[in-house]
């Protein structure tokens, strides 16, 4: 969900401007005719603007009204004019701005006070919670930039540092103290990584890192000013490809480096493992190695985001992410 810039007063001061001039008008309009229906004690400005108000409310108490024909025609005038006013108007310039005001006073726009040395993430999705993982376990400081309302609460709930907005605008990269970080990391689309990347180097030389889904962009990245392009799916596909080479491969020799000291390696499931039998979420690969299941052999083929009801049999071989002690004591669960 995005909000509309509420910067602008303009809107608010037109709408007020209008309303006043109306009803002035309308209250003149209506002593006209109280003194042409010979109602001499309501043709004042006071009763005038009280009729006013109560008929383009829709309110209508009948102590006051007007009993000719144009006097009629001229209540209906106003009537309609105050349900386009208040309906129309008065709600999407004045309420509804003031309440998409209010809800992002609760969601986090900066970084933590005294943020320093830390990594941005713009975009969160599987990739970047197996990263986060690991800057939690290596004490790295980091910050979460994403413009999903319903990722961020997410993000709040787990207690994970976030700002909400626009990656791409410059206003939010610096609420995230983009100044005094240490590596910008894109992983929204190809497109969107390259306004980033573009809006990171206008104001800073930080290293940014993006993460891309088509190889092809790689080189246009890199003109716009990316330090270092990342592709998972290439990555990964190279760990296919030595598997193909070698079926048989399973040490951790044999891995595939994802980022600096965080690997991609397969771990077939021995006879008498530990996990044979158990479902992936009561197996807590995770919690009880530090390595992330992202994908499961199955049937020849290999499937990507697991489900956690999978049960792990004697023939499922996985793979998994993880630094090198955490990649070894998964080892020593699959045997």
């Amino acid at each position: 969900m995005t909000f509309p810039k509420l910067g602008s007063h303009k809107p608010i001061a037109v709408y007020i401007a209008t309303v006043i001039s109306l009803t002035i008008i309308y209250a003149l309009i209506f002593i006209y005719l109280a003194t042409m229906e010979h109602q001499t004690d309501h043709a004042n400005l006071l009763t005038g603007v009280y009729w006013v108000i109560s008929s383009m409310t829709t309110v209508g108490y009948g102590d006051v009204t007007l009993t000719s024909n144009p006097g009629m025609i001229f209540s209906i005038l106003v009537q309609v004019s105050g349900v386009v006013m208040i309906f129309g108007l008065l709600f999407p310039l004045v309420v509804i701005p003031w309440l998409e005001r209010t809800m992002m006073i609760k969601m986090p726009t900066h970084a933590p006070e005294g943020m320093t040395d830390h990594i941005i993430i713009c975009g969160y999705n599987r990739i970047v919670e197996t990263l986060i993982d690991e800057l939690k376990d290596r004490g790295i400081s980091f910050i979460i930039v994403e413009d999903d309302e319903h990722l961020i609460h997410e993000l709040m709930e787990k207690d994970i540092p976030c700002v909400f907005g626009s990656s791409s605008d410059e206003q939010v990269l610096e609420n995230a103290s983009i100044d005094a970080a240490k590596i910008v990391i894109t992983n929204k689309s190809d497109e969107e990584n390259a306004n980033i990347v573009l809006t990171a180097r206008e104001f800073t030389d930080v290293e940014v890192i993006a993460i891309i889904e088509d190889t092809s962009k790689a080189k246009y990245l890199k003109y716009a000013g990316a330090s270092k392009v990342v592709s998972p799916k290439s990555l990964i596909g190279r760990f296919i490809g030595k598997k193909a080479v070698d079926p048989f491969v399973n040490r951790l020799t044999g891995t595939t480096e994802f980022f600096e000291g965080v690997s991609i390696v397969e771990f077939p499931i021995y006879q008498k493992s530990s996990l044979i039998g158990m479902t992936l979420e009561n197996a807590a690969i995770h919690g009880r190695t530090g390595a992330n299941v992202v994908g499961i052999w199955k049937a020849g083929s290999l499937s990507f985001n697991p489900d956690a009801e999978y049960i792990i049999k004697d023939n499922s071989v996985l793979l998994a992410i993880g630094t090198t002690d955490q990649l070894s004591k998964l080892k020593n669960l699959t045997r």
